[in-house]
């Protein structure tokens, strides 16, 4: 799948930056991006965006030196400058894209009040779907972030296709401080939707007897909403290990410390392959939801060609087919070079995620302190929650 990467403000940036450094690793071209920010230091310290595309908006307004947690001034100055990033994307090529994904930390300035705006401008111009990746911040970053996060998500939900949630939250481990566990959490980012959007692409292990291509993702996103991805990771012992340089699965610092399951030549793949997935969505999601409100689905399982299981992949859509609201469920198989082999859970437009209702009530206590914006518009969200713009 070909997708045209935005990242907005500090922590979107990053995150393409590593999605291109992925590519790039691989000798692949399927992903290729843009960042956008209000901060020049920022835009600086990134290592595998050309510098042509690193677009630097709202010099006139604050000199490079980003808005702070303004995330109103981050929408206005996006809505004022959106025609020089959608310059930026034609000039970077869109002929051949699948979809756009524009990746932004909620709970700051420039990202959280720019994505939406974004999204509604690429969304008239372009055909391909839009989509959002939103990072909900931890509560210990405090109560402005959280109630930048809630304006942003009630806009933004409205405005893109679809929106992953990734919850900072549920993923810091304990006593890690924020600040530290961000490189390990954009780890965990580029790991799962690296293997994702990458499906169907045909390597040296060549193509897969149930290839997911671009279309059953699009369509198994197609009713908007909130959006939570499960991920589980098993390694392969044989007898002649191959050594996996670079790989998709395994190849972003894979944890020896996280949770495996050594899986024997010969032993039962069908077995194997629907425990995976079991654990991938019975496990620690990319955002804590209830799975069983999920309407759609989409399970994808990815290594050696030896490792991938076709009745086991179609018993394991039957069990999650079994277990969410909805009964469309898609699926199939990615066989890469690899030592691990990975199963991927995508569960679309989820209706009960207890993160969401508690950022919210945050919002809420938070939302007589905070400077309101001047414009006054219809609630996305929550009926107590401003978004921030209609």
């Amino acid at each position: 799948m070909r997708i045209f990467f935005i990242g907005f403000g500090q922590a979107g940036g990053k995150i393409v930056d590593m999605f291109l450094e992925q590519d790039k690793r691989l000798g692949r071209t399927s992903f290729r991006g843009i960042v956008v920010n209000t901060a020049r230091t920022d835009l600086m310290g990134l290592k595998n965006i050309e510098l042509k595309d690193r677009i630097l908006i709202g010099q006139t307004v604050v000199k490079g030196h980003g808005v702070g947690t303004d995330n109103a001034a981050g929408a206005k100055i996006t809505f004022d400058e959106v025609d020089s990033i959608v310059s930026a994307i034609d000039k970077k090529g869109t002929h051949d894209v699948d979809a756009f994904m524009i990746v932004a930390g909620l709970g700051g300035g420039t990202g959280s009040g720019g994505s939406p705006v974004l999204a509604r401008q690429l969304k008239k111009i372009y055909r391909e779907p839009v989509y959002a990746l939103g990072i909900l911040p931890a509560p210990e970053e405090g109560r402005l972030y959280s109630y930048n996060a809630a304006r942003s998500l009630a806009t933004l939900i409205k405005e893109a296709d679809n929106t992953f949630i990734f919850d900072n939250s549920a993923w810091k481990n304990e006593g890690e401080s924020i600040k530290s566990a961000f490189s390990r959490l954009n780890d965990e980012i580029v790991r799962r939707f690296g293997v994702l959007f990458r499906a169907g692409e045909v390597g040296k292990a060549g193509v897969g007897e149930m290839v997911v291509d671009s279309s059953e993702i699009i369509n198994t996103l197609r009713g908007g909403g909130i959006t939570s991805v499960g991920y589980a990771i098993t390694e392969v012992i044989s007898n002649r290990k191959k050594k996996s340089v670079g790989s998709i699965i395994g190849g972003i610092k894979f944890k020896k410390k996280e949770a495996t399951e050594e899986v024997l030549l010969g032993e039962d793949r069908t077995a194997k392959i629907i425990s995976l997935v079991r654990r991938a969505m019975l496990g620690r999601l990319t955002i804590p939801c209830d799975y069983t409100t999920a309407e759609r689905s989409l399970v994808l399982v990815a290594g050696p060609p030896d490792e991938l299981d076709r009745k086991g992949i179609e018993k394991a859509k039957s069990w999650v087919e079994e277990n969410i609201a909805g009964v469309e469920v898609r699926g199939g198989d990615y066989p890469v070079n690899s030592d691990y082999v990975a199963a991927v859970v995508v569960l679309s437009t989820v209706s009960n995620a207890p993160r969401i209702k508690e950022l919210m009530a945050i919002a809420r206590t938070t939302k007589d302190d905070v400077v309101k914006s001047s414009e006054r518009e219809a609630l996305i969200i929550d009926e107590d929650i401003e978004p921030l713009f209609e």
